[in-house]
């Protein structure tokens, strides 16, 4: 899993630099705004979609530029967790459909739909949580992020769909998260109609962790997100690994893995200094370094 995500840091920061190059500029001279904004504080970084203009599609542009922010300097201990939001009324549409045109040909839509893998796998294989945080809607590969990250949290007023099925091109690659977020044949109505389900709904089938009123959602992602900040970075890196394995695994291949990665993480110093913190009755003063008592 860590070589997957040092592999994709490397190839994005080759195709980073193939795009600078050619970075075009607005008729004025200015340069457009960024398609995503990255800001982080106290281990909390923010990604934010930012072209609500085209509803946040996402383009490869936007795919590379938000796979960009994921990777950056995703190492560092100050990074203890990740939540993805929007501007504007729409969490994303989903993918460009002016670049699926006949046009571009069959290379340039594998190139957005490997580049789009990437990121919603990425997401998945980083060591720190990623939250979607969702005000608004979001349809096609906009829900497919929204079901690939590890929590999401979303006003009353969202809405998700895979309407691709309308417009002739079935929702297949957003149907591999859904299918794995919701029950299948709660899936295949999305995917079969298109037709979108209310934030209520969603939450019933797993597709969001929480649903509050708009005014709360900046508030309770927030503290999601604290909660996170405020336990061990190893240890939840090694419990989110942990989970994601065994979660395609059968029962007795999951509590195998599961119960290695109990030992492992017991042989973390934080991981022992969280039990001596338990039986002395005080708080565990964490090292957020994977640092093993047995070295």
């Amino acid at each position: 899993m860590a070589a997957a995500v040092c592999r994709l840091r490397s190839a994005h920061l080759l195709n980073r630099s193939q795009l600078l190059t050619g970075r075009r500029l607005y008729s004025d001279g200015t340069e457009p705004e960024p398609l995503t904004v990255r800001r982080q504080d106290n281990g909390i970084r923010r990604i934010i979609l930012n072209n609500p203009r085209k509803r946040n599609a996402l383009s490869l542009s936007m795919l590379e530029s938000l796979r960009g922010d994921l990777l950056a300097d995703v190492d560092s201990p100050d990074l203890r967790v990740i939540i993805i939001s929007a501007e504007g009324p729409v969490f994303s549409s989903g993918h460009d459909l002016r670049e699926l045109t006949s046009a571009r040909g069959p290379e340039y839509h594998r190139r957005v739909f490997r580049t789009c893998t990437q990121v919603m796998t990425l997401i998945q294989d980083l060591p720190v949580p990623v939250i979607a945080m969702v005000n608004g809607v979001a349809t096609a590969a906009g829900c497919q992020l929204v079901a690939s990250c590890d929590v999401a949290v979303a006003s009353d007023k969202s809405t998700f769909a895979t309407p691709g099925v309308n417009v002739g091109l079935f929702c297949s690659t957003p149907g591999v998260a859904v299918g794995r977020a919701v029950p299948g044949k709660v899936a295949m109505e999305m995917l079969f109609t298109g037709t979108p389900i209310s934030a209520r709904d969603a939450l019933l089938h797993g597709l969001l962790s929480k649903v509050v009123p708009e005014e709360r959602l900046e508030a309770e992602t927030s503290a999601v997100a604290r909660r996170v900040c405020g336990a061990s970075r190893p240890v939840v890196a090694l419990g989110k690994a942990a989970f994601h394995r065994q979660m395609s695994q059968g029962r007795d291949a999951a509590y195998a893995a599961a119960s290695e990665a109990m030992v492992d993480n017991l042989a973390l110093r934080d991981g022992q200094e969280g039990i001596r913190a338990f039986v002395e009755k005080r708080e565990p003063v964490w090292s957020h370094r994977a640092e093993n008592v047995h070295d």
